[in-house]
Formats: structure tokens, sequence, C-alpha cells
């Protein structure tokens, strides 16, 4: 982990946040895993994204949970962080958020069902985890069992909580769901929603794990 490459990454990422409208004033945290010593960097409590500062960067040692480095407050939601990063493999960034619509559908214990292609950046769904006190080891683990298998939760009452490979990947998934969280919302206003099978969300998810590359061979037209 090139410390302070990363704890610039993990700023402009939560200017991002609200840049984008993901988020609101210090809303949110995100955090960043290095597998080789075991450490996640996390954003601090309480400051908002853009007054944070380089060295108000946290490292966590994500087998106890203890601060290796940094003398600011780590987030309150550390534990959900480290939850994933300590049993799944595939997620190196966590990004948390209390967007509009994701956090309607939570209020509401719904969760997210397969409208939309889209939905598959995350899985064949977006469960609900259910509801517990923030910041605590409970909702960390609520929040892994909702989101095995698939890259992003609902939780209840709260928020969303997405993760990938990097922060790009993380952020393109909260945006992604919170998108399909607004269409969800708009089209129960107006009716049911004709919803997408498993067959053709499975076929969405491969693809997507081919997103952005070339592709070399072509089906005839």
């Amino acid at each position: 982990m090139k410390l302070e490459e990363v704890r610039i990454e993990l700023i402009e990422y939560g200017k991002k946040l609200l840049d984008m409208n993901l988020t609101t004033g210090t809303g949110g945290n995100l955090s960043v895993f290095d597998r080789k010593s075991n450490t996640m960097a996390i954003t601090p409590s309480g400051i908002a994204y853009y007054d944070i500062k380089p060295d108000q960067i946290i490292l966590i040692d994500v087998e106890t949970g203890r601060i290796v480095e940094g003398e600011a407050v780590p987030s309150s939601e550390l534990d959900m962080h480290r939850i994933f990063y300590k049993y799944r493999d595939d997620l190196d960034a966590i990004i948390h958020t209390h967007t509009p619509y994701a956090t309607t559908l939570a209020c509401l214990g719904h969760e997210l069902p397969p409208l939309h292609y889209l939905v598959a950046f995350a899985g064949p769904n977006v469960r609900c985890a259910e509801y517990a006190t923030y910041g605590t080891v409970q909702l960390a683990k609520n929040a892994y069992e909702a989101m095995k298998d698939r890259k992003a939760t609902l939780l209840a009452n709260h928020g969303l909580i997405c993760g990938g490979g990097n922060l790009g990947e993380a952020l393109a998934i909260t945006d992604q769901i919170e998108f399909c969280c607004r269409l969800y919302t708009q089209v129960k206003a107006i009716g049911d929603p004709v919803l997408l099978t498993e067959g053709e969300m499975n076929l969405m998810m491969d693809r997507f794990k081919n997103y952005g590359k070339r592709m070399e061979e072509h089906e005839e037209i």
C-alpha cells in the first residue's frame, strides 16, 4: 500500500460522493484494503470530505480492529468495513452512503428486485439487511450476511453499502444501484415493474465481468 496515494485517493472519492449527490455533509464512509499488510485505510468520523487532510485517514489492523496509524477518530462503521475484508477475497474497497433513493427502500425494508439490467452490477438483486444500531458489530454481521454473493446491500432504516476490487468499482456500483433504486421508486408510484428473469440476470452478470474490455469476436448481424 502506497500510503500517501491511498490517503489522497480516499479523500478524492469522498469528494466525488458529494459532487455526485451520493451523500451529504459528513455522511457515509470509504475504505481501501491492503492484503499484504492486512491493513485498511478508512475515512475519519465527523470531518467533511472537502476538509479531510491526508494524515487524518486512519489505518486499521483488519484482524484486531486496532488503530495502526492516525490521530483522528475512525469512522464509526469501521467494523462493517473490516468484516468484508476479513472474510471475502474479492473486495478491496468499500463505500457506505445514505443515498436518498436507496435509503428510501431501506426505510421500507424492501429489497431492490431485478427491474433493470444495471442491478446486475451488484448481483441478481440487492437484499435489505436486518436493522441494527449504527456502528455496532451486529450491523456489520447483518450487512455481511445480506451481501453474500453480491457487491451491495441495503441497510434497513439506514442506507447502502457497496464493495468492489477498487474504489472506482465500488463507486460505480453505488451510483448504479442508487439509479436503480430511483427507478424502482418511480415505477412503483405507477404500478408494478416487469422484472428480468433469473437467466437474463445471470447473463448480465457474466457480461459485466468483461465490462469495458475490448471484445475481439462479434456475432454476425
